[in-house]
């Protein structure tokens, strides 16, 4: 069952501002991204190459907001062998670091990063392998958010996701002593760390995944990470191979469409290549997709 925690978050003056920080693309394999959809109805939205590759993005999530400038995820980082990311495809002109630097900012100003889940297309980045081949975090003065049930998934990892987990990516985040806890209150909502920001945790893609809800500019922005890794993952069957509990996704997500059309959600769309943030409505064949859109369009920005 789907359970939300309250964040109350970060500095109380000041305007805050959110922008989309695209890391780069890479390929993952339509009928694992699908799980038992046939590839005729998945292909319609996200069509394949020949070696039946889709091609997905790694959208993070900046947050400023008076002192304090958080991260939302940080994709693949760069620190794996070439035989790692051959499997990958990564292609594309966007980097973190280049993102960054075109509004103005560099890894040492941010202050926090929020790993949804420890997948290593999530936190990748978060460590980075200094020329003397030691791992260190790669955004110095930031403490690095999870929490706790998830965090004994991963450095125990079952045979399924184990190949989703590298130690190298996490690890050392814990050794650094930058690590934080978000903690998952008992009765479903809990206060913990930061304004303007809740926490929806989920366990049917991997245990105790969070998705932010982040009130802004008079919406909510949901930041869906692999609840809804792409606009064409909305009918309720498209479910991802990866999962670890399938039926509970099933159940999670359908609460949250239901919930989604309710409170006029705008979902941003961290997997989706072509598009950054969508809108839904309930049609005669359950929730389906209302409008596309760029988020500076959606906030003026």
């Amino acid at each position: 069952m789907c359970e939300w925690v309250r964040l109350i978050t970060f500095a109380k003056n000041g305007i805050m501002r959110l922008y989309p920080i695209h890391t780069g693309n890479f390929k993952l394999d339509g009928g694992a991204m699908f799980g038992v959809v046939p590839k005729s109805l998945w292909t319609r939205t996200n069509p394949a190459d020949d070696n039946n590759m889709c091609t997905w993005a790694m959208r993070s999530l900046l947050i400023e907001d008076g002192d304090r400038l958080m991260l939302i995820d940080c994709g693949i980082g760069n620190k794996q062998d070439e035989k790692f990311f051959s499997h990958f495809y990564l292609h594309g002109d966007d980097t973190l670091d280049k993102s960054l630097a075109a509004l103005g900012f560099h890894r040492n100003d941010i202050t926090d990063v929020f790993l949804t889940h420890l997948h290593f297309d999530h936190c990748g980045g978060a460590i980075e392998r200094r020329a003397d081949g030691a791992l260190r975090p790669a955004f110095s003065n930031a403490r690095f958010w999870s929490n706790e049930n998830h965090w004994k998934w991963a450095t125990e990892p079952n045979p399924r996701e184990k190949a989703s987990f590298l130690k190298e990516n996490i690890l050392p985040i814990q050794e650094s002593g930058q690590l934080e806890w978000i903690q998952r209150g008992v009765d479903g909502m809990a206060q913990n760390a930061f304004p303007h920001f809740d926490v929806l945790f989920v366990d049917g893609h991997t245990e105790s995944m969070m998705i932010p809800h982040i009130r802004y500019r008079g919406k909510t922005l949901v930041f869906m990470a692999d609840l809804l890794p792409s606009t064409g993952h909305i009918p309720l069957p498209y479910v991802m191979g990866y999962d670890t509990r399938p039926l509970l996704t099933l159940e999670e997500k359908g609460q949250f469409l239901t919930r989604a059309v309710e409170e006029e959600y705008v979902l941003f769309l961290e997997h989706d290549s072509v598009n950054e943030c969508c809108t839904l409505q309930m049609t005669e064949k359950g929730v389906r997709l209302k409008d596309t859109f760029t988020f500076a369009s959606c906030f003026g920005e």
